[in-house]
C-alpha cells in the first residue's frame, strides 16, 4: 500500500499583519494547524520564517525540514491548551537539574564539570534568585523551597511560544538553568550544548566514538539550536 504524502498546492507564502498578530498565507489562503487553529504568530520575524519553510518546500512536503513551523503548531495546538501542566513539567526539573549532580570521579571529569556549571549556577543565584545545591553523585538531594519556587515562578511567567522553546531546551540539555540560560543570553547554543554533554565528551574520550550515539547527538544538538532560534525570532521586535 501506498503511502499518501501531502503535495505543493501553492505558488506563494506570504506574511500579513493580524488583528492578534502575523498570520502566514499560502496563495492569499491563512494556514492552518493540524488542530485547525488559524497559525498567528506573535512576531514578524517568527511568521517569515514560517513563510520562508513553506516557501522552501518542493513538490512534497516534508514536516521534517520545517522545525519553525512544528514549533509554532505546538506552541498553539498543545502548549497553550495544557499550559499549567506544561510548565509544571518543565520547572520539575529544578528538582532533579543535571548541573547538581557530579561525578565523584575521576577528579579530572569533577573539575571539568565545576569549571563548567559552577557559573551557571551562580547565574541562576544572581540572576533568577535560585540557588541550588550541587552534590557528588546520583542519590537524590532536596533543593532549596525557595529556589524551586523562584524557578517555577520563571517558567510560568512565559507565554505559549516561548515555553515550547524552553520545553525543547530544557528535554535536550536535561538542565532548566541551561534551558533559562539559553533564554536569558547568557551563552550561544554551542555553548550551552557542549556544557550539558561533558559527561558524554568524556566517555567519548575515554572510549572512543560511538558513531550511532555520535548521530543522535548531532540530530540533538540541531534541535536545541533550532529551539533556541525558535525563541530568539519571537524577541525580535517589528521594524
Amino acid at each position: 500500500m501506498s503511502v499518501w504524502v501531502p503535495k505543493r498546492f501553492w505558488k506563494e507564502a506570504t506574511v500579513e499583519r493580524e488583528a492578534q498578530g502575523f498570520g502566514v498565507r499560502l496563495d492569499g489562503r491563512g494556514v492552518k494547524t493540524p488542530a485547525k487553529t488559524a497559525l498567528i504568530l506573535p512576531s514578524r520575524a517568527l511568521a517569515e520564517a514560517v513563510a520562508a519553510e513553506w516557501d522552501a518546500q518542493e513538490e512534497k512536503i516534508d514536516p521534517t525540514t520545517m522545525p519553525v513551523t512544528r514549533a509554532a503548531n505546538a506552541a498553539l495546538d498543545k502548549v497553550r491548551a495544557q499550559f499549567d501542566e506544561v510548565a509544571g513539567l518543565i520547572a520539575a526539573y529544578g528538582e532533579t537539574d543535571l548541573l547538581c549532580y557530579r561525578a565523584d570521579g575521576p577528579q579530572e571529569l569533577a573539575d571539568r564539570q565545576a569549571q563548567a556549571w559552577d557559573p551557571l549556577l551562580d547565574w541562576a543565584e544572581a540572576t533568577l534568585g535560585a540557588r541550588l545545591t550541587a552534590t557528588a553523585g546520583v542519590m537524590h538531594i532536596d533543593q532549596p523551597e525557595p529556589a524551586l519556587n523562584a524557578l517555577r515562578a520563571r517558567v510560568h511567567g512565559l507565554d505559549p511560544f516561548e515555553l515550547t522553546a524552553l520545553h525543547d531546551l530544557v528535554g535536550l540539555s536535561g538542565s532548566l538553568i541551561i534551558g533559562l540560560a539559553a533564554l536569558e543570553g547568557w551563552a550561544d547554543a554551542d555553548t550551552l550544548w557542549h556544557m550539558s554533554r561533558i559527561d558524554e565528551s568524556w566517555q567519548q574520550e575515554q572510549w572512543g566514538v560511538d558513531e550511532e550515539a555520535a548521530e543522535l547527538a548531532a540530530r540533538k544538538k540541531d534541535e536545541f539550536r533550532q529551539a533556541l532560534r525558535f525563541y530568539l525570532l519571537l524577541q525580535e521586535a517589528e521594524s
